[in-house]
């Protein structure tokens, strides 16, 4: 099982993002939750604890955790010392600006090359 816990669900993926993740075997979107920037640190930890636990029933092999940095930190440490594979996703980001005499737009590009274990 491969989880994807973020806010891009696999039904917008490349497919090359998903060939490489379906060698874990199939994918399921666990929504990365919004973290409030009032958080304390001990509400963004019990909400992990509760997010991993989440993502246990799943059984994964991978988890993709991405998402708001101290939520992914804590969850990623959770899952690890259970000993389950948790990662990042690596793309090549490809920015073209266009400049016009009123405005200057940029268009940004990922194109997905690999995970990465944490």
């Amino acid at each position: 099982m491969f989880v994807n816990f973020t806010n891009h669900p696999k039904d917008n993926w490349t497919r090359e993002q998903i060939e490489a993740s379906v060698c874990y075997g199939e994918i399921v979107d666990v929504p990365f939750p919004e973290v409030s920037p009032e958080s304390t640190l001990e509400q963004v930890r019990q909400e992990a604890e509760v997010y991993a636990e989440k993502i246990m029933q799943y059984r994964p092999q991978f988890v993709l955790c991405q998402g708001e940095f101290c939520m992914t930190y804590h969850v990623v440490q959770i899952l690890k010392e259970k000993g389950i594979h948790v990662g990042a996703a690596c793309s090549e980001r490809k920015v073209t600006e266009t400049t016009t005499e009123s405005e200057t737009k940029k268009t940004v590009l990922y194109q997905f090359v690999q995970y990465r274990e944490y």
